[in-house]
């Protein structure tokens, strides 16, 4: 029997927000440039200027940032949501189960009570 995978109004806020972004696209008739492959490169992009904001910083905690640079962050952030949220749209990927998904997945491979306080990665374990 597969996993089975429950909806809440985390969901729906997901789902609010693929509308936003589409009614956003439409307004503009943007839709046409948004390939998965010009959406995938953009959301790159979007990280790397979100990244930006962390480079120089000793650790990157938000106590360093002060609040220009939250705002910043908050906007990058903002950018890589739309673009990964549009993403999904154009895949048909429900992102609330692909993460629910991935975090059976993500057990599987890290089960709490061998890797708890250790950020190694899956393979590094012995099995």
């Amino acid at each position: 029997m597969g996993t089975r995978f429950v909806t809440n109004a985390a969901d729906s806020d997901l789902i609010r927000l693929r509308e936003l972004v589409r009614t956003f696209v439409d307004e503009r008739d943007w839709d046409q440039f948004h390939t998965p492959k010009n959406l995938a490169s953009a959301l790159s992009v979007e990280a790397a200027e979100l990244l930006e904001h962390f480079q120089w910083l000793q650790h990157g905690r938000l106590d360093e940032l002060g609040p220009d640079k939250q705002r910043a962050v908050r906007h990058e952030m903002a950018d890589v949501l739309v673009y990964l949220v549009r993403l999904a749209d154009k895949l048909d990927v429900d992102l609330f189960v692909a993460v629910q998904e991935k975090m059976v997945l993500n057990r599987e491979k890290y089960p709490a009570e061998q890797v708890k306080g250790d950020a190694r990665k899956y393979y590094e374990y012995k099995k």
